[in-house]
């Protein structure tokens, strides 16, 4: 079965909006794969997860850790690839086209306001349609569909 796709454009940041629908997907119990753009992008979003809701907690791991089976959110950067050990919902910060995005249930595109995102997001959307995929587009900062 074809996984489902959300997207959130015009965030004005996208780590932020990448918290809340994280801690709102734990909150439903969903287990939650998260694809940085790179090792880098992962380090903030780690240390952004740990440090940025003191009373929120939000358990996560990196795929490679031992751990990553028992946790319900796990970080990788897409430039390393990893085996992921669920696969309810993938949250796609990348520019490029998750490979796995198949074993998914449902797709998460997170859309900033920079020309070159939106560019890279665009081009993910046609494909997505192409592959007949259902899509869904919301309006991050109205909280609106579109």
């Amino acid at each position: 079965m074809a996984p489902r796709v959300q997207f959130y454009h015009n965030t004005a940041d996208r780590l932020v909006l990448t918290r809340e629908l994280v801690a709102n997907a734990l909150g439903r119990e969903r287990k939650v794969a998260v694809r940085c753009t790179d090792a880098a992008h992962l380090r903030r979003l780690d240390q952004f997860l740990w440090t940025s809701e003191p009373l929120a907690f939000i358990p996560h791991v990196a795929a490679e850790s031992a751990l990553a089976s028992e946790t319900p959110v796990v970080l990788a950067a897409a430039d390393a690839p990893y085996a992921w050990p669920h696969a309810d919902m993938l949250f796609n910060l990348a520019d490029d086209l998750p490979a796995e995005a198949e074993g998914f249930r449902m797709l998460v595109e997170i859309v900033g306001t920079d020309a070159a995102e939106v560019h890279a997001a665009r081009l993910r959307w046609r494909e997505y349609r192409q592959r007949g995929y259902d899509i869904k587009v919301f309006d991050a900062e109205r909280r609106a569909a579109l």
